[in-house]
């Protein structure tokens, strides 16, 4: 059974930044394309970004974090970091990393159409003064 953990979430003023991690158990997250969505109170679901596995190392982001979010993997770690600078209010969520379905769907239709398999039950970020 996938299972993923999210850890790295906080509180952080406007204009701060936090570094979210994804966890593994049992099985290496570099045999698939992960994502990170986030989930407001009384919003829906959104994707945040994506990065391809090994084999197929692509990444993306929706404009809502292009520019200010920059994901990351280490596979010696088996970890994939989600770095989240210029935080601003409306980023408030809890945040969830992922399995993508594949590769393929580490995209803009991937993201916006909420390609996971599996995910974690997320870590909350805070952003206010």
């Amino acid at each position: 059974q996938v299972q993923l953990t999210e850890s790295g979430g906080g509180l952080v003023e406007p204009g701060g930044s936090l570094r979210l991690s994804c966890a593994p158990s049992g099985f290496a997250l570099a045999d698939y394309a992960i994502g990170w969505f986030r989930q407001a109170a009384g919003k829906e679901r959104e994707g945040v970004a994506c990065i391809g596995s090994t084999s197929d190392p692509r990444t993306y982001y929706l404009d809502s974090s292009k520019g200010r979010f920059t994901i990351s993997r280490d596979d010696a770690k088996n970890l994939v970091y989600l770095q989240m600078d210029g935080l601003k209010s409306e980023d408030t969520a809890g945040y969830h990393c992922g399995t993508i379905v594949s590769d393929n769907f580490c995209s803009d239709y991937g993201l916006r159409n909420f390609a996971f398999g599996s995910w974690g039950q997320g870590t909350q970020v805070n952003v206010s003064s």
